[in-house]
């Protein structure tokens, strides 16, 4: 049993995927910047373990939602639906200052808390579904991706290795830059509804022009 292939498709994948600045990067730059490394780490991890079901999940039914070109637009609706909220959520409610509570709000973030969010934000992330089943139906068709079960299993662990590695890269960066980035601190709600924005935008043209 050969893992070295999957594992590296799982990687290079993910990383391709996950790597431009999205919802979850800039999250747990947040969370990095605002709570600490090791929250941020916590979150990452959350996060990451939705990724392994995600993929997994992306991969078991990819012939068949790949061949239904109406469970696809389903998928595409149901995206949109939740980048819209998400987008208005951090334009508006994210954005307002909380100055007398700010104490107690630090006391209430336990890393606990963070790994749920994480596990939250990441479920609520329906874009990795049809780019894995997409991935995964392309590397298939060049006979580099196989149907089997350890396949499967490797390539999906190795998405979810590498999207907590890409987190913990956002997570260092911005946190030894903290002092540097003071515009990305007081702007990064904006920044993160300005992407899903975006993301909204493109699918919703992808969507009408289908």
């Amino acid at each position: 049993m050969n893992i070295g292939l999957p594992l590296f498709l799982g990687l290079s994948v993910a990383a391709l995927g996950v790597t431009p600045p999205g919802l979850l990067n800039m999250t747990a730059a947040k969370v990095s910047m605002r709570d600490g490394r090791n929250r941020a780490l916590w979150f990452a991890f959350g996060a990451s373990i939705i990724v392994f079901f995600q993929t997994l999940i992306a991969v078991l039914f990819a012939r068949f939602i790949n061949s239904r070109s109406d469970i696809t637009t389903i998928l595409q609706e149901i995206g949109l639906a939740i980048f819209v909220l998400i987008s208005v959520y951090f334009f508006f409610y994210a954005k307002k200052p909380v100055q007398n509570k700010k104490k107690e709000e630090v006391k209430i973030r336990t890393k606990s808390s963070r790994f749920f969010i994480g596990m939250l934000l990441s479920s609520l992330n329906v874009f990795p579904v049809p780019y894995y089943v997409f991935v995964s139906v392309t590397l298939a068709s060049y006979q580099y991706f196989y149907f089997e079960n350890y396949f499967i299993y490797v390539f999906s662990l190795g998405t979810s290795i590498a999207a907590f590695l890409v987190f913990y890269a956002y997570i260092i960066y911005f946190k030894g830059k903290e002092l540097k980035t003071s515009f990305v601190s007081k702007n990064i709600n904006s920044i993160i509804g300005t992407i899903t924005s975006l993301v909204a935008v493109y699918t919703l043209i992808s969507i009408l022009l289908k």
